[in-house]
């Protein structure tokens, strides 16, 4: 069933996630916390000095912080660390991924061809069709669907009530929470000279890389002819749609109640914003960010690494204050 949540020693930790130890190495940490609430054999993290002085003061047993705390004599050990943040992100995985559970509920349907890994996790009222594969470590929650032929990776978790139809493959390491559809058909049809709607074949596959994470709720088509891609160490939040045929690179973020029309294509290290509709066949390169709510028009292409777009159709943030402060000073003209 589970295994205890293990402790690691403070000197280890540092070395998993780069940081230099000032003070005792040999504390043993069995948990994370906020400042807040820390208790003794937690670590904390502080991102600036005011916040150093409150976990110092604290019950936690150890605390990360930046080179802010190189010089600070304290009773417990602190981790110096480039950026707190994302070592504390590091050292908090490998607490998280410390319980390990096995086994299968009796409720659950597998089929006889299915292959299915070791140590997984199959719960109550899972369905796996014909000739499904879930590779090792992975776990399926209660009431998730896995149809004919798909592929799930290794140390995958997928929540309760997720589907995932024919066609589409996770990769190693997938996370899809509750509620989720994963190679649904896409929305693609053709009209004729009175009007009627005829489906497009919607017939492709659906390929997630390595390392991605799918929020709740979100729904991701399959390719219609071909594929619809999202690649290693995307982080997609919850109830946003990807249409058919998209491509999303590596390392992408994309924020809740996005809508991504067909075809369109997001580079390597782009974020998206909430609440943000891309039209059909649209660019996005890399490194762009599309600020919230904004609009990218149909087949528009937006370039520029680290450049931040905003409102509908999305332009430049400098270029958008402009225009917003031109229509202050015309409104207050008109009063006038």
């Amino acid at each position: 069933m589970s295994s205890a949540t293990q402790s690691h020693l403070v000197r280890d930790l540092a070395s998993h996630c780069g940081a230099l130890v000032i003070g005792d190495g040999a504390v043993r940490i069995s948990n994370i916390a906020s400042v807040g609430s820390a208790r003794e054999g937690d670590i904390v993290f502080a991102s600036d000095q005011a916040t150093l002085r409150l976990a110092l003061d604290s019950r936690a047993s150890a605390v990360i912080a930046g080179e802010f705390g190189r010089d600070v004599t304290a009773p417990k050990p602190i981790l110096i660390a480039r950026d707190p943040k994302l070592a504390f992100a590091q050292v908090a995985s490998l607490f998280s991924s410390g319980e390990k559970r096995e086994r299968r509920y009796e409720s659950a349907q597998v089929d006889l061809s299915a292959k299915i890994g070791e140590h997984t996790w199959i719960g109550p009222g899972v369905v796996i069709e014909e000739d499904v594969s879930v590779g090792d470590g992975t776990s399926l929650q209660a009431n998730s669907v896995l149809c004919a032929g798909v592929a799930v990776g290794r140390d995958c978790r997928i929540g309760p009530n997720v589907t995932i139809y024919s066609g589409t493959e996770l990769g190693d390491r997938v996370v899809v929470q509750a509620g989720s559809v994963l190679g649904s058909t896409g929305f693609g049809y053709v009209r004729n000279q009175h009007g009627h709607y005829s489906l497009f074949p919607q017939v492709g596959r659906l390929m997630v890389g390595n390392d991605v994470e799918i929020g709740a709720n979100c729904t991701i088509d399959r390719g219609a002819l071909d594929q619809t891609v999202i690649r290693r160490g995307t982080k997609i939040d919850n109830m946003v749609h990807i249409g058919h045929n998209v491509e999303i690179g590596e390392d992408v973020v994309i924020a809740a109640q996005t809508g991504i029309s067909g075809s369109s294509r997001i580079g390597n290290g782009a974020i998206v914003g909430g609440q943000v509709g891309i039209g059909d066949h649209a660019t996005i390169e890399d490194g762009v960010i599309v600020g919230s709510g904004s609009g990218i028009l149909s087949k528009k292409v937006v370039r520029g690494k680290g450049v931040v777009f905003w409102g509908t159709p999305a332009r430049p943030l400098k270029d958008y204050l402009k225009e917003l402060a031109t229509l202050s000073r015309l409104s207050r003209k008109k009063e006038e």
